[in-house]
């Protein structure tokens, strides 16, 4: 049988192995909390521009539009 000293030493112990795991976890939970913070931002920062793709086309539909107001004014081009 154990001795309350030892069943102390053997249980501070174990409290402060859990109180470390802990703090390692909280720690980590915040690092990948921030990462995730400065990835929505670069997204939002992104949102603002269409993909190239889509600027493409849009410059496509302004001219093909610009093509169709000169027809419809009567302007040969």
């Amino acid at each position: 049988m154990m001795d309350p000293v030892s069943a102390a030493m053997i249980g501070a112990s174990i409290l402060v192995a859990i109180c470390l795991a802990s703090v390692i976890a909280l720690r980590g939970w915040q690092a990948w909390l921030d990462f995730k913070r400065l990835e929505l931002a670069s997204r939002a920062g992104d949102a603002g521009l269409p993909p190239a793709g889509g600027r493409i086309e849009i410059a496509d539909l302004k001219e093909r539009v610009r093509k169709l107001e000169a027809i419809a004014a009567g302007i040969d081009l």
